[in-house]
This record gives structure tokens, sequence and C-alpha cells, in this order.
């Protein structure tokens, strides 16, 4: 069992040959124990400047912003301003979509916990005024819906910004402004920056991306998305100790502790108890092992229910990844920020062994292709009989991009993907990947791809026996 002081020397003495190894330029990692934070950075911030990181260096943490905006959600529920299973068009009259049977039925509830069915990718810049949010909510006039309101998860970027019009209607004010009033400044965070204007005051992290011709990592062509998208993540950045010490504040509310905040008034909380347990308390299991948790709550994604549980989000933006976990049998929280390179391997190398010293648990076994041993010596590595994937085979597509699942003459199974212009401006590129068999009804890239072998998983068959749905952790229709 590590205490603080033998998780600072564990961070001080590895950190650094362990970020180098997953060449991350810079990783900045915050520990909760026994009460206390424990921290530690390594590494350049910009391999253009070379400013070197500290701890109180800020990095982008991208969609674990999703949970300071569940967080605020769960705040007006506690005020009985909002009700979790109200349709969000009672608070939003103004809110439409393609399908007006879904927008006059999806529910706050159904927001929070990704069940919504709205098309979750959507990064239209609507300008980096104080309306961005609000205008980018007239947009989903013509959004499509990929499934009926409530039917399964599919992990939704522009749910969560229609949330953080919720907070912006009901608190009259910016989501920024609510953020910093009703989270950072109570809980006394100091880092907290919702845009690049106040990111600049600090020493900030710039993403990188490459590595080049030469190995090294480049820093990214810009620093933040679009202002439109900050609830879901778009900008939103901190220190690795800030983002622990909100971490804690919801380990504690949890276990009926204290929480020593700057509030005033009679109830000086952060978020009710219920509330708290609530958010990670299980909504939807997702329909296969995908990466991305085995169930979600109103904002957390659940990584293992019952007994040694463990909740968290993880978070990415141009060249930056962001993680965090929460053990809270033994209240313990991880933090890791990076700014490039290989973060989900280091975060593995990282917080399993913390976990393990600390909680007597680990991270989830990330999914993994079947060993070579596994696959028929009689058939091409990879191969696959034409009948066990014919209901797979086709083209799946949304706004952002169109997904191909194909098999060639020797039954290799093959994923093409063409992102959007719109994607292919934040940096997504085409690609194609191999896929082998993973498990029934769904198959696994045979290469580990930005730090994991993507699973898809194939859903709701039509009579013919074709998939209507690829899933990836995001749901994506068949087009044809």
């Amino acid at each position: 069992m590590y205490s603080p002081s033998e998780v600072g020397r564990m961070l001080q003495s590895t950190l650094g040959t362990r970020a180098e190894a997953h060449g991350v330029p810079a990783a900045a990692v915050a520990v909760v124990i026994d009460g206390e934070i424990v921290e530690h950075a390594v590494g350049l911030l910009s391999t253009a400047t070379k400013i070197e990181a500290t701890t109180d260096s800020v990095f982008q943490i991208g969609s674990i912003t999703k949970v300071w905006t569940a967080t605020l959600v769960m705040q007006l529920v506690d005020e009985g301003l909002v009700e979790l299973d109200a349709p969000i068009r009672q608070y939003l009259p103004e809110f439409a979509l393609a399908d007006e049977a879904a927008a006059s039925t999806i529910t706050v509830r159904q927001l929070l916990s990704h069940r919504s069915g709205i098309e979750g990718d959507i990064f239209t810049d609507t300008g980096r005024g104080d309306d961005a949010v609000s205008s980018y909510l007239t947009l989903l006039g013509d959004a499509a819906q990929i499934f009926p309101p409530g039917s399964f998860f599919s992990y939704s970027n522009a749910g969560y910004v229609v949330l953080g019009r919720l907070i912006e209607v009901l608190r009259e004010t910016t989501w920024e402004q609510a953020l910093i009033e009703h989270i950072a400044t109570p809980l006394g965070l100091q880092t907290v920056s919702p845009s690049p204007y106040e990111a600049i005051l600090h020493r900030v992290a710039v993403g990188h991306v490459g590595p080049d011709a030469e190995g090294v990592q480049q820093p990214a062509p810009f620093w933040a998305m679009a202002r439109s998208n900050e609830p879901a993540g778009s900008m939103l950045a901190m220190s690795a100790r800030d983002l622990a010490a909100f971490a804690r504040a919801h380990l504690q509310i949890a276990a009926g502790e204290t929480v020593a905040t700057n509030s005033e008034g009679d109830d000086p909380s952060l978020l009710s108890r219920d509330s708290a347990l609530a958010m990670r308390s299980t909504e939807v299991h997702l329909p296969r092992l995908t990466g991305m948790g085995a169930a979600w709550g109103l904002g957390w994604e659940i990584d293992r229910e019952g007994e040694g549980m463990l909740f968290g989000h993880d978070g990415n933006t141009i060249g930056q990844s962001s993680f965090l976990r929460l053990a809270p049998e033994a209240g313990v929280a991880v933090v890791l920020l990076t700014n490039g390179g290989d973060g989900a391997g280091l975060f593995h190398d990282i917080a399993d062994e913390l976990l393990r010293e600390m909680a007597g648990i680990t991270l989830p076994t990330p999914p993994a292709p079947p060993a070579a041993s596994e696959a028929s010596s009689e058939a091409p590595a990879g191969a696959a009989a034409a009948a066990d994937v014919a209901g797979f085979l086709g083209v799946y597509a949304n706004s952002t991009v169109e997904m191909v699942v194909s098999q060639d003459d020797t039954g290799r199974l093959w994923l093409e993907q063409r992102p959007t212009p719109e994607l292919l401006a934040l940096g997504a590129e085409p690609s194609t990947d191999e896929l082998v068999r993973f498990d029934e009804g769904s198959l696994i890239l045979r290469e580990r791809k930005d730090g994991m072998h993507l699973v898809l998983a194939f859903l709701d068959p039509a009579a013919d026996g074709r998939a209507s749905y690829i899933h990836f952790g995001r749901a994506v229709p068949r087009t044809r």
C-alpha cells in the first residue's frame, strides 16, 4: 500500500522515463490519496519553445469537461430547477432536430447518459462570441436522429452542447462563467481556464502531432477547437492538481464527507450526495467491450461496477490527451495530462501500478485481437468465412465520416474511413486498417491505432441479416 510520500517517490523516479518511452513530450500526474494530492510533471510543454512542464502548467482536459458540465446540470437538479426525466424542450423551447418526434421527447437524463440518439460529432464553428453555444443550438434543426431516444448508448458531443445551453439559460450567463462561479471558485481552483484567454496567464501545454521524419513530435497547428463545443470539451484547460481537486470533491461528497468550499449560504456543498452517487450509477451498458467503459452514468464512464468499482473519463483535443480514474472504495483518484504521443499507453503504465498499490485494482485490460495461434493455419491471417461476416459488410456514414467494411478475395477484412472536410480540418486523416474477428457480433483492428485496438460492434440486424449500425462507442447507421 503506497503512502503519499511513496507515490511522490514513484512519480519522481519513473514518470520521466515512462513518458519518453511513450513519445509523450510533457506529462503531468496528480494523485488523490488519503485526502492529499501528490503531483509531478516532466517534459516540454512545446518542442518548439522548449518550455519545461511544471506542476502548475495547464493542459487541455478535452472531454473530461463533460463531467464538469454534468456536475453543473446536477446542481440545477439539486436546486429544483431541472427534472432529469423532463424533456429538454421544457427548458429550451427552441430546441429542434430534423426528427420532430425525437426533439419533443429527448430528456435531460438521456442527454447526460449519451442515449439521446442525436448525431454526436457536429463541430461547426459558430464564432468566438458569447453566443457561440446558443448559435450552435440553432444548427441542430437539421441534425440527424440516428436512433429513437433511449434505445442505446452513443457518445454525443452535440448532446453535451445542448446541456451547456441549458446551463446558460437557467443560470442567465455563459457556460464559461457558470463553470467558474459554481465549480472553480467554490473549490478554490486557481488554474481553471475555460478559454485561451485565461490559459495564456499560465504555463500552457501545446498539443503535438507526428512524429516527423526525424522522430520529433511537432506542435499542433492551432491550440483550441471551436468555442461552440466548449461544454463538450473543446478548450477547457487546467493543471493536473485542479482536476484532481475536482475528483476529490466528488469522492468526498459521495462518501458523505464535508467538502471545503468558498461558497456562501446555508449549503456550501458543491453537490448533494444523492446527485454525486447518481452521476456514477449505471444508466446504460455498452453493447460490446469497446474500450469506452462497461457502462455509463450521468456523466461518468464506469469501467467496473460493483466491488472494486472504477469510474472516470478520458479526453482528447488537438494533440492533447487526458485521463481520470476514481476508485471510490479506496478514496483514490489518478489524473494524467499529456500533450502528444501515446498518452493512453503511459496512463496504463502509471495508473495500473498506482491503483494496484493504493486500491488493490487495475484498469480493465484493453481489448486486443485474438492471438495468432487461435487463427486457422489454413487461412490467411485475419481471414473470416464470408457467411460469418456478410451482415457486417457495407457502408456506414454520418455527417463527419464514411466507414466502409469490406472483405477481399483472400477473406481478409478491412475498414476504410473517409472523414468529411469538416473532420479533416480538425486533423483527421483517411485510413485503411485490417480487421479480425473479436467475438460474436464484433470485429477488432488488428493493429493498435491511437493507442488502442478499436472494436467495432454490429447492432440491430435487419430481416436480411445486415447490421443496421456499426458501433465503436458511437453508433453510425448503415447507408448501403
